[in-house]
């Protein structure tokens, strides 16, 4: 068996004394795993630390934290920016806030392929942003291109993301709630977008998420974070027989068609589960 692309061993962050990430361990192949949980579980953080980008306050430690045989935790910050984007990407929540709101679409996504080709002419820099741009199926690429975040929907952003952290070709994709922006229609197609290229490209895709029914449909694995822990780790095809009762209770709060209820229950937390 092939060693995994990233290994994550008692992953713990803290801002002074509130530990908000506390022994978290998992380990990523050539997959898509789900990390769901309510907001505020750790979900992001695990994301950004990942990638070192939390604020510098932010203290992350680690039993091991490797990604392709590198150490994460100890290699230079030099060697992290070269890292991100190239080999490590991450789409982030939502497009209004993650692209830059004065700079083009075609300026900012040809900052990123200059970072694996630096020589790369203005002439052939707008070829590729175009080309790119059509490969997320988006219509009148050259248009989009010119246009500011502002001129863009939320499906439109939203696939402009995913073609930016895909022109350079990274290893590991960690997607933090990419559709929870989108309608449903958009949703599905931004969904089938990222397994195809997924499947065309072998990427491991970390899948930060609030949508268990999504994750369940869509991802290999489960992490079912609470309080800043793992506490339940399954197949997403089991996730209905889930035994921690957190996860029990966030399945039970989904609303569905199938059973009419007048009031959706509310979950009821155990100090312990944060401690276990």
């Amino acid at each position: 068996m092939s060693a995994p692309l990233l290994d994550v061993q008692d992953l713990n962050v803290a801002y002074g004394s509130a530990a908000v990430v506390r022994g978290v361990s998992f380990a990523l192949g050539r997959e898509k795993l789900a990390v769901v949980g309510e907001s505020g579980s750790g979900k992001t953080t695990v994301g950004r630390a990942l990638l070192r980008l939390l604020p510098r306050q932010a203290r992350i430690s680690a039993q091991r934290l490797n990604f392709a045989g590198i150490d994460l935790l100890a290699a230079p910050e030099r060697d992290m920016a070269a890292l991100r984007g190239q080999r490590l990407s991450m789409i982030m929540q939502d497009p209004k806030y993650s692209l830059n709101p004065v700079m083009s679409v075609a300026a900012q996504m040809a900052e990123a392929l200059r970072r694996v080709a630096p020589a790369l002419g203005r002439a052939d820099a707008q070829a590729r942003v175009e080309a790119l741009l059509q490969r997320v199926q988006i219509r009148e690429p050259a248009r989009v291109a010119a246009q500011y975040p502002h001129q863009l929907s939320g499906g439109m952003g939203q696939r402009v993301m995913i073609a930016m952290m895909l022109a350079q070709r990274p290893q590991l994709l960690i997607a933090d709630e990419p559709t929870s922006a989108l309608d449903v229609s958009v949703r599905q197609e931004v969904l089938a977008l990222l397994d195809e290229l997924v499947a065309e490209q072998g990427l491991a895709l970390l899948f930060i998420s609030h949508d268990l029914q999504l994750v369940r449909r869509y991802c290999q694995r489960v992490l079912v974070m609470y309080a800043g822990r793992v506490v339940e780790s399954l197949p997403a095809a089991e996730l209905a027989h889930a035994q921690h009762p957190y996860t029990q209770g966030l399945l039970q709060a989904v609303p569905t068609l199938r059973q009419r209820r007048a009031v959706l229950p509310v979950l009821q937390r155990d100090e312990a589960w944060g401690r276990t």
